[in-house]
């Protein structure tokens, strides 16, 4: 899934004639583009997010509610802290360390944590400075912006300090031996005070997000309380979305041991071979679609056509049902919270990741939805993207549904 924009947020509120009295849902909210989006706008929002560390940033960034002076002041304070005992170490924050690094008393991970994130996500001196921030921040908490604090470190962390790239999958680039990270944490807490000083006198419209599975929205909105939905799932493909947060929730806490990470990945609608399960059994909602069916069937055959036989590419047939019947059943659930007449905007794509065999993902689930009751309205072409395994322009659209009640 490449990145959501806030534009098409803005896009699709004004074409859904949305206002202050509307409530509109980002159900995969993720970091929270839609919620934050929508504050602005001055619409009332509601999220659900499986991921701890997502649900965390979108509360976080919906929160308005900070003295922007007191936040930076004590951002300043626990600089100077942490700087301090970097200094007693024998390390500058600005310049490259340059002695032997055996000779340093290091902070490092547990080992299970080491377990949890990718091999050479980050480098020791580096992760040292982060844990000695982290230990200042917590002595010295307050909690009325330690939260902010704490996201700025998330975002520094992967986007300044880590040693990851991205592409369409996360990776591990050329190591950083040193850099710097109190400078850089300060430099995004002065982001992020400026941020909150635009928006300091604006009416402060209600945003809330759940920790919850979004397969399971009935048991947590009320009924009909929903004008409108714009949104962004899962893909089926072979991207594991929990790796492309696992420093920051495994540095921060969020997820401590492996069966932190798979309570996560149960939550998540199995669009990848890597959090695919024994018991899981969405794929019996889409018993009835044969195209979905053939589509499996020919990943299945092409998979034996070319002798691919590990574990992962055997169950690429079986997550492609699993991702269809996922979403069958989040748009199942979602019917009893929508009001009359609420207007849904998906952003989907077209993949061929499981053996070039390719997926309409859009029309699929325009068939779901219509066999679910849903009113399909048009289908709008958001970008097109080139896949290089099949040479072929993949579309990235958006699809309009509208549920009558």
């Amino acid at each position: 899934m490449l990145s959501y924009p806030p534009h098409l947020v803005r896009h699709y509120i004004e074409d859904f004639s949305l206002n202050e009295q509307a409530v509109l849902l980002d159900p995969f909210c993720g970091t929270g583009t839609t919620l934050v989006e929508s504050k602005l706008q001055g619409i009332r929002s509601l999220g659900t997010e499986a991921n701890p560390f997502a649900h965390f940033a979108t509360s976080v960034k919906t929160d308005w509610n900070v003295d922007p002076d007191l936040l930076y002041r004590h951002s300043c304070d626990i600089a100077e802290l942490a700087l301090g005992i970097l200094r007693q170490q024998g390390i500058e924050d600005s310049a490259p360390f340059e002695g032997e690094i055996a000779d340093l008393p290091l902070r490092q991970l547990s080992l299970e944590q080491h377990q949890l994130i990718l091999s050479g996500s980050i480098s020791p001196i580096p992760l040292h400075k982060v844990l000695v921030l982290l230990e200042c921040l917590e002595k010295y908490k307050i909690e009325q912006v330690y939260r902010h604090q704490l996201l700025a470190i998330a975002h520094i962390l992967v986007f300044a300090v880590s040693n990851l790239r991205f592409g369409p999958e996360v990776g591990v680039g050329k190591p950083k031996v040193d850099t710097p990270v109190i400078s850089a944490w300060l430099a995004k807490m002065g982001e992020m005070v400026a941020d909150l000083q635009q928006v300091r006198n604006q009416d402060d419209a209600p945003a809330h997000v759940h920790l919850a599975d979004a397969r399971c929205l009935d048991t947590i909105l009320p009924p009909q309380s929903v004008d409108a939905v714009i949104t962004s799932p899962p893909y089926p493909n072979e991207k594991d979305y929990t790796r492309t947060t696992r420093l920051e929730s495994v540095v921060l806490g969020f997820i401590k041991t492996k069966a932190d990470l798979q309570a996560l990945k149960r939550g998540l609608i199995r669009s990848n071979s890597r959090n695919v399960y024994k018991a899981d059994n969405d794929d019996q909602w889409i018993q009835d679609y044969p195209a979905i069916q053939s589509i499996a069937d020919e990943i299945e055959r092409r998979r034996i056509e070319l002798g691919k036989t590990s574990g992962f590419e055997k169950l690429y047939g079986r997550v492609t049902k699993l991702y269809f019947g996922g979403m069958a059943r989040h748009l199942a659930a979602l019917r009893s919270v929508l009001r009359p007449n609420a207007q849904l905007a998906y952003v989907v794509g077209d993949q061929a990741s499981y053996l070039r065999v390719m997926i309409r993902t859009g029309q699929l689930l325009v068939d779901i939805a219509e066999a679910l009751g849903y009113e399909f309205v048009r289908t709008d072409l958001f970008r097109t993207r080139f896949a290089s395994a099949t040479k072929e322009q993949l579309r990235e659209e958006v699809i309009i549904l509208r549920w009558k009640g």
